[in-house]
């Protein structure tokens, strides 16, 4: 039956193609998605194109949401074949995409990644945040002790407490559009807010008012959204010694001679605190696959099979000299198992 509906796709594809007449056929696989995954897809793009003499597949940085928005728009040359994502694809987007037709989807664990929260190299102070104080400097309410909310008052990270540095809050952070942004509210917002008192007992007795006090992030200055070009935020730090950013591991990894992470709970973002989730907002990162492209986009079969290679995502592989944390070789296999046979998501 898969095969049926994956043959079926990709007929509706190639007819599409033809009907389009053969000079103007896509020679070039497009890519949208995840600013975090975006170094590591144009990595294997660089490295495909090297290799096979093809042309380097396009790659957009457009956010995870917005990636499997035009991801899941439809079959044919017109749509994207590959999108990469900082989180698992939603329910809500499974069925975007089947009702457009894109009922055949390949998941790719690539690796993991580290919410990274990082300052620039000449800040003096040595950063040690736990996830309540994040979420006291960012969330656009807080409780106000009387059984109600109040508007965040905090102006400086020393009003949250006096250990913390005397300068005023400026976090630049992804948009809501962003699998990073979804991310960190789950990972580091949420947990900030059951620390606070009455809040684990307010998910139990009204979870829509938890999930809208604990998500909201603040929008009266001191956290700014700064778009899905993560090289941007870099240079804000640079330029403001005492602001913070929020970002992929791998942007800070690259940029190590200009940042330095923010330990979390305690915990330096790196490899190993990556990889055993001892670092606390860790998460699994993807690409996600339309199975009706694979026969009929030029190249782009032998574009995956690099991507999942043993090359680009073992541990002395070149996505890891990127800033990836590995996979463990079993799960590895796993994923390189489950890609290159199709095998559809949900199956």
């Amino acid at each position: 039956m898969k095969f049926t509906t994956l043959s079926s796709a990709s007929a509706l594809v190639l007819a599409g193609i033809v009907a389009a007449g053969s000079a103007q056929a896509r020679d070039q696989i497009r890519i949208v998605g995840s600013s975090t995954v975006f170094p590591y897809t144009q990595a294997v793009a660089e490295e495909f194109a090297s290799k096979t003499g093809s042309p380097a597949p396009v790659v957009e940085s457009t956010g995870t949401g917005g990636g499997f928005k035009i991801f899941c728009q439809g079959v044919g040359e017109s749509f994207p074949d590959i999108t990469g994502a900082s989180r698992a694809i939603k329910a809500s987007e499974v069925k975007l995409c089947a009702s457009n037709g894109v009922t055949s989807i390949t998941e790719a664990m690539i690796g993991y990644d580290g919410l990274s929260i990082a300052v620039s190299r000449t800040n003096k102070s040595e950063w040690n945040l736990t996830e309540e104080q994040i979420f006291k400097a960012l969330a656009a309410e807080l409780p106000d002790g009387k059984g109600g909310f109040m508007a965040n008052p905090y102006k400086k990270w020393s009003e949250i407490d006096s250990s913390l540095p005397d300068t005023a809050i400026l976090v630049f952070g992804p948009p809501p559009t962003s699998g990073t942004r979804d991310a960190f509210v789950e990972l580091a917002m949420h947990d900030g807010c059951n620390a606070l008192p009455g809040m684990k007992d307010l998910k139990k007795s009204d979870k829509k008012k938890w999930k809208e006090v604990c998500s909201r992030m603040r929008q009266d200055g001191p956290f700014v959204e700064a778009g899905e070009n993560d090289n941007l935020i870099v240079q804000r730090l640079e330029a403001d010694s005492n602001s913070i950013g929020i970002f992929g591991y791998s942007f800070l990894y690259e940029n190590s001679d200009k940042l330095k992470g923010v330990l979390i709970n305690g915990v330096k973002p790196d490899f190993k605190t990556i990889a055993d989730f001892s670092y606390p907002i860790a998460r699994p990162i993807f690409f996600y696959i339309k199975n009706a492209h694979r026969d009929v986009i030029p190249g782009m079969k032998e574009f995956i099979a690099e991507y999942v290679s043993d090359a680009a995502l073992k541990s002395d592989g070149y996505l890891a000299e990127r800033g990836l944390t590995p996979l463990g070789d079993d799960k590895r296999m796993e994923v390189q198992k489950s890609v290159l046979s199709s095998k559809q998501l949900g199956s």
